[in-house]
C-alpha cells in the first residue's frame, strides 16, 4: 500500500510509503487526498498526523510515470492529483501535523506548506527543484515557510534550505533527532486530541477562514504556466534531461 492509514485515540496517522523516495505517481496523489479527506471525515478523528516511510518526507511526483505516458496526459494527471492532495490537507477539518524527515521536495512542499504545523527531524531539507524540471508550481506553500526574498532565490536556483532555518523563521513547530520525529508528533497530537473537539474544528475553519492568501486559487494560477511550460516543449525537455541524468 502507498497510503495507509492507522488511527488510536483519536489521532489519524496517514503514511506515504512508495519506495525508494516517495516520488508518488498521478494516483497515489488521489489515494493520499481520499484518505486524508476520510480522515477528517470520521467524527472520531481530532488530529491527522501526515508522515512518511523511508529516508525522506516526499520527492514530488513520479517523473517516470509522466514520461511514460503519450502526449499531455502525464502533466494533467499529476497536476490533477497534486492539487486534490494539497487541497486534502489545507481543508481537513481537524488540525494536520505534518512530520518530516529527510528531503521534501516540490509536491512535498505543497503537502508540509498546507499543514497546521510541521515536525521536522534534523536532517529535514526543504525545497522546490521546479524550474530544473521545466515546471511551476507550490511556491504558494513555500511562501508559507520562507520570506518572500528567500522563496525567489530558492525558486529560480532550486537551492533547499534546512529545518533549523525554518525554526528560525517560526515555521516549523520543532526541530527533533530523526530517532524522536514520530514521538513528537504524537505527543503534540496527544496534545490537540485532548481539546474540545468541536472547539478544535471551528478553530480550524476560524483559521482558514482568515488565511490572507487563497491556496487553492494561488496554487491553480502557478499551474497554469505549468501547462503552458509543457505546451511550449520546455516541460518535456527538462524532464528527459532529468531521466537521462543531466539535472
Amino acid at each position: 500500500m502507498s497510503v495507509q492509514v492507522r488511527g488510536t485515540d483519536g489521532i489519524a496517522e496517514v503514511v506515504i510509503d512508495f519506495p525508494p523516495v516517495n516520488a508518488l505517481p498521478a494516483q497515489t496523489w488521489h489515494d493520499l487526498a481520499a484518505a486524508l479527506t476520510a480522515a477528517g471525515a470520521d467524527q472520531q478523528t481530532r488530529v491527522v498526523i501526515l508522515s512518511a516511510a523511508g529516508r525522506g518526507f516526499c520527492a514530488g511526483v513520479d517523473i517516470k510515470e509522466m514520461q511514460r505516458l503519450a502526449g499531455q496526459e502525464g502533466i494533467l494527471r499529476a497536476s490533477q492529483g497534486c492539487f486534490a492532495a494539497f487541497a486534502a490537507v489545507y481543508e481537513c477539518p481537524v488540525p494536520v501535523i505534518a512530520a518530516v524527515q529527510g528531503f521534501c521536495l516540490g509536491g512535498g512542499i505543497g503537502l508540509a506548506g498546507n499543514a497546521d504545523v510541521i515536525i521536522a527531524a534534523e536532517d529535514a531539507t526543504f525545497g522546490l527543484p521546479e524550474v530544473d524540471r521545466g515546471a511551476l508550481g507550490a511556491a504558494t506553500h513555500l511562501a508559507r515557510l520562507v520570506p518572500q526574498p528567500l522563496l525567489r532565490a530558492m525558486v529560480y536556483t532550486c537551492q533547499t534550505v534546512t529545518a533549523q532555518q525554518l525554526l528560525s523563521f517560526g515555521t516549523v513547530f520543532t526541530v527533533v533527532p530523526g530517532a524522536e520525529l514520530g514521538a513528537a508528533a504524537r505527543s503534540l497530537a496527544t496534545a490537540i486530541a485532548a481539546k474540545d473537539p468541536l472547539v478544535i474544528r471551528l478553530a480550524k475553519q476560524s483559521l482558514n477562514g482568515i488565511e490572507p492568501v487563497d491556496v487553492k486559487r494561488s496554487y491553480r494560477y502557478e499551474q497554469g504556466f505549468t501547462y503552458e511550460l509543457n505546451l511550449a516543449g520546455a516541460g518535456d525537455r527538462a524532464r528527459q534531461a532529468f531521466m537521462d541524468g543531466q539535472r
